[in-house]
């Protein structure tokens, strides 16, 4: 492949947007998937789906590391092809599963393959020059907005035709852009500037212990920890709450979860540039976990459907307090460990990512909503992620008493 070829932005946006897609694509039908294949009930499969989040995000937590540092030694191109080749296998998977152990075995292909932002994060540092850099990398953050308000809306659409159907094309698709990059997409990184694969270095764990050697940055790691788990009272457990509590079917999960992804992508890509300017970094901090709380605590008080579209705004506004939290601490980390930073935001994500589905799916709301439950309480998660919410805000507030550099 030659290398002179123009390097395919374009191809990179597409495979993101799938990504995220794919993703959002799932979370309509997978209630009535797993409920299908266990025979049980809302309680059980909320259960089993918490379970099957988490088994994603323990392999892209151990696997992102690892594919970042093969990217470094055999190239970009193997590995976004490698990664997209995975996607569709675990969507065929999904597709055809007879029981509940092959959904299982493909969440788990696709946390392995599921670390292609760090591959498209390097592809792009690759081929931009400086003063581009920044720019391209937005189409990151553009395809997983974009992502998020589109696959949820097909999900539930397609989910309409029948459980399987949105997997079946989203595997064709993922297939699509597997065959036009393996025949257009260009090798970015030149063979001079490849490094021998180190297990040292593709270490997930060692960002955040080496980060935790600031005490101001470990103290608002752990406030940001709090706020990333409570944020899957929503993210995990919005289609087996509104199933349960209003009777949603599909579409409705679909068009309310795109409506969610609409509202939050004007909060983080315009209001926020006017909102922290105003209240400053710490002001946002506390105003957006006392937002996000409340969102929670109107979730939960919701009576009818309608209301969950309302209190959509309140909860997404709150949306400022982790952009807050991460520019406080890019002020006092120094210049040359930007990077490592970022990677610990990264690697923090993803280990709430395997806490916060099994204890909002398959601890709280499968035990409260179960038989054996000593009061039905659908509205548990919600409820836990205003605690933990207001746990954040303590902890941030304890930190940010500190000789901080920070704006008001």
């Amino acid at each position: 492949m030659p290398l002179s070829r123009k390097p395919a932005l374009g191809f990179i946006f597409v495979t993101l947007l799938i990504d995220v897609t794919g993703w959002g694509i799932i979370i309509p039908v997978m209630p009535r998937l797993i409920q299908e294949l266990s025979g049980g009930t809302l309680s059980d499969a909320s259960k089993y789906g918490g379970w099957l989040i988490s088994t994603y995000a323990i392999m892209q937590f151990a696997c992102a590391p690892v594919v970042g540092a093969l990217s470094d030694r055999f190239g970009r191109r193997p590995v976004l092809l490698a990664s997209l080749f995975g996607f569709g296998i675990d969507y065929l998977f999904l597709a055809f599963a007879p029981t509940l152990g092959w959904l299982f075995l493909g969440r788990a292909i696709a946390g392995i393959m599921g670390a292609s932002f760090t591959t498209a994060g390097a592809y792009i540092a690759d081929i931009s020059t400086p003063e581009k850099r920044s720019q391209n990398f937005g189409i990151i953050g553009a395809a997983f907005g974009l992502g998020f308000i589109i696959g949820p809306v097909i999900g539930g659409l397609l989910g309409g035709l029948g459980t399987r159907v949105p997997f079946l094309v989203t595997a064709g698709l993922t297939f699509l852009n597997w065959l036009y990059g393996f025949f257009i997409l260009p090798e970015s990184l030149e063979p001079e500037n490849r490094r021998p694969f180190s297990w040292k270095r593709a270490n997930p764990l060692g960002t955040l212990k080496s980060l935790f050697r600031f005490p101001v940055i470990r103290g608002l790691f752990i406030s940001l920890a709090f706020l990333y788990i409570a944020a899957h009272a929503v993210q995990s457990n919005w289609s087996y709450y509104t199933i349960e509590k209003f009777g949603w079917k599909e579409s409705d999960i679909g068009i309310s979860l795109g409506v969610v992804g609409f509202v939050y992508a004007i909060v983080s890509g315009w209001l926020i540039r006017l909102i922290i300017p105003a209240l400053g970094q710490k002001r946002s901090v506390y105003v957006g976990l006392g937002l996000q709380a409340a969102g929670f605590i109107l979730y939960a008080s919701a009576s009818q459907g309608w209301m969950m579209y309302a209190f959509t705004v309140v909860y997404c506004l709150g949306g400022i307090a982790g952009p807050a939290l991460q520019g406080i601490m890019s002020t006092i980390i120094p210049p040359n460990e930007q990077g490592e930073l970022q990677g610990g935001f990264t690697s923090l994500m993803s280990l709430c990512s395997i806490i916060g589905p099994f204890v909002m799916n398959s601890v709280l709301f499968a035990y409260f909503t179960g038989r054996a439950a000593p009061v039905y309480f659908p509205e548990v998660a919600m409820v836990f992620g205003a605690v933990l919410a207001v746990i954040s805000t303590v902890l941030a507030r304890r930190s940010l008493k500190r000789n901080v550099p920070v704006l008001r």
